[in-house]
């Protein structure tokens, strides 16, 4: 009579290892650990090859025991202040394809600004042995840039500067992009021009505004009014309802984030009862998707997320790998998306190709420029 063994235990399948991708591949064991280490000596189809071998085979490669072998995690560090403001998510989006595209994965820790909190934070990834960190939205206190450097911690910040010029840092050109942002205001017509501005303890707040600033100046104007609304949206709102408690009421406003832009359009729209642009012109600072849908038609300034994490990642994995980068400070340079919620100055058409063009839209050669 067979005996019911439905109750036995049953035996572990054997984990596939390097050596049997290599076999499958026809390869070299070392061949399949330089492709899994993102070698770039390594040719594309040979990397495929392993690749599709390893797919079939079921293989995942041990990081734990790589990293005990070489020294390195292959793992990055990522801290954030927030997530409220899309920009980041779309950051990240394209930080995590520039870095897994190099053979590195990253671990997210949210943090405040606050620095006891962002310093527990860095200290907890330093005990998880990153090979660098990217602090993006966060403030740097000296003390931490020091503990970095002692522990020989390869770190950039990412959308946030500092004053500290040696501090490998990569931003949008923020004060150009506030500098545009006023003249494409002047040059509509606008003279009540006020400045819904992003944290004035941040070096991008400041730079903005400054740029603003100048801009209004080259124009012969000064801002209407300004108020720091720490890249909230809450704030922002509030913000924009007491600009306009007053006799003298903004036309125009440029606010420091698209984040902050969404909760002014809306509080002009359904708290004030206004219309954009027929009453009040409103700019952004991003470019997020969100930018684009009908319902804002946010004219913006468009910070590269794609190439400012490119530039990130290239930069911490120069310092990673120990080499001198050719600049410690990245700025790239942003572009002014028209869409439709600022007046079009004469001359001007909106930016092709950014989501709902209207009849009219010219090629981007006809569109003048800043």
């Amino acid at each position: 009579m067979p005996t019911d063994r439905s109750d036995q235990p049953k035996t572990a399948p054997a984990r596939v290892t390097s050596h049997d991708v290599a076999a499958r591949a026809g390869v070299s064991q070392p061949t399949v650990s330089r492709v899994f280490s993102a070698d770039p000596k390594v040719s594309p189809d040979l990397a495929r090859r392993v690749r599709r071998a390893a797919a079939e085979l079921g293989y995942r490669p041990n990081r734990l025991a790589r990293s005990l072998t070489t020294g390195q995690s292959r793992t990055i560090g990522l801290v954030l202040a927030y997530l409220d403001n899309p920009f980041y998510g779309e950051a990240i989006s394209h930080l995590s394809e520039a870095l897994e595209a190099r053979g590195y994965h990253i671990m997210i820790r949210i943090a405040s600004n606050l620095a006891e909190e962002v310093d527990g934070v860095v200290d907890d990834m330093v005990d998880h042995q990153v090979d660098g960190i990217i602090l993006a939205s966060v403030s740097m206190s000296n003390a931490l840039t020091g503990r970095l450097r002692e522990a020989n911690i390869p770190f950039v910040l990412f959308n946030r500067g500092q004053e500290d010029a040696s501090l490998a840092t990569v931003t949008s050109a923020n004060f150009d992009g506030g500098r545009r942002a006023a003249h494409f205001l002047a040059a509509g017509g606008h003279t009540r021009i006020a400045h819904v501005s992003g944290w004035q303890k941040s070096l991008n707040g400041r730079d903005r505004q400054a740029g603003f600033l100048n801009g209004l100046a080259e124009n012969g104007l000064e801002p209407l009014d300004i108020i720091d609304s720490h890249y909230s949206r809450d704030i922002a709102a509030a913000a924009t309802r007491e600009m306009f408690k007053g006799a003298i009421r903004p036309d125009a406003i440029f606010a420091g984030n698209d984040h902050m832009a969404f909760a002014v359009i809306e509080t002009l729209r359904y708290g004030l009862g206004l219309k954009v642009p027929g009453d009040v012109s409103v700019i952004g600072y991003d470019d997020v998707a969100m930018a684009a849908w009908p319902s804002f038609d946010l004219t913006t300034l468009r910070q590269p997320a794609r190439r400012m994490a490119e530039a990130a990642s290239a930069l911490l994995l120069d310092l990673i790998a120990g080499h001198e980068p050719a600049r410690a400070r990245v700025e790239i340079d942003s572009e002014l998306i028209v869409r439709g919620s600022a007046r079009i100055p004469p001359g001007w058409k909106r930016t092709p190709g950014t989501g709902f063009s209207r009849p009219g839209a010219t090629t981007p050669d006809a569109r003048r420029t800043i």
